[in-house]
């Protein structure tokens, strides 16, 4: 059975902000605390072509890949694939962006499948996706936050 993840966060700024702050791709290393750095390779209308290169995991080893993203802000929603799958069989990402009165829900889903190669199984690779997303999701909400704030920015009416 393939891997299926689907994780979201609240973050009180508005669309804007959250929505340029999370597809500058250039200054991924900025919002993400995993990422070493990213290499754009190409740009073909709205679609990315980009390297993201993590830092050393416990063992020392780096792991890096080539993605597509291609963000379509009307439809508020991101699609995305690694083109340099590595362990993966494949992996496809959709990032959504819900306005809701107390701010911007941030929706991440994932869908993919280990190759029969990788070192871990669907099961793992999915517990290991939860994990990293929550924890990557707090960091960008809090960055993107104290942005907003730093800028003076109205804070999103909370709802009743």
């Amino acid at each position: 059975m393939a891997g299926h993840t689907d994780n979201e966060i609240l973050i009180s700024a508005p669309f804007d902000l959250v929505w340029d702050m999370t597809n500058d791709i250039e200054h991924w290393t900025d919002l993400f605390t995993e990422y070493a750095s990213v290499e754009v390779l190409a740009r073909e209308g709205d679609k990315v072509t980009f390297r993201l290169t993590m830092h050393p995991d416990k063992d020392g080893k780096v792991w890096s890949w080539v993605s597509e993203r291609e963000p379509n802000r009307e439809m508020r929603t991101v699609w995305a694939q690694r083109v340099e799958t590595g362990p993966f069989a494949y992996m496809h990402i959709r990032w959504e962006y819900h306005e809701e009165p107390d701010g911007v829900r941030m929706r991440w889903v994932q869908d993919f499948a280990m190759s029969e190669t990788a070192p871990v199984d669907n099961a793992w690779m999915t517990d290991n996706i939860n994990r990293n997303s929550r924890t990557q999701m707090e960091v960008i909400r809090d960055k993107i936050q104290q942005r907003a704030r730093d800028l003076g920015l109205p804070e999103p009416e909370p709802a009743l």
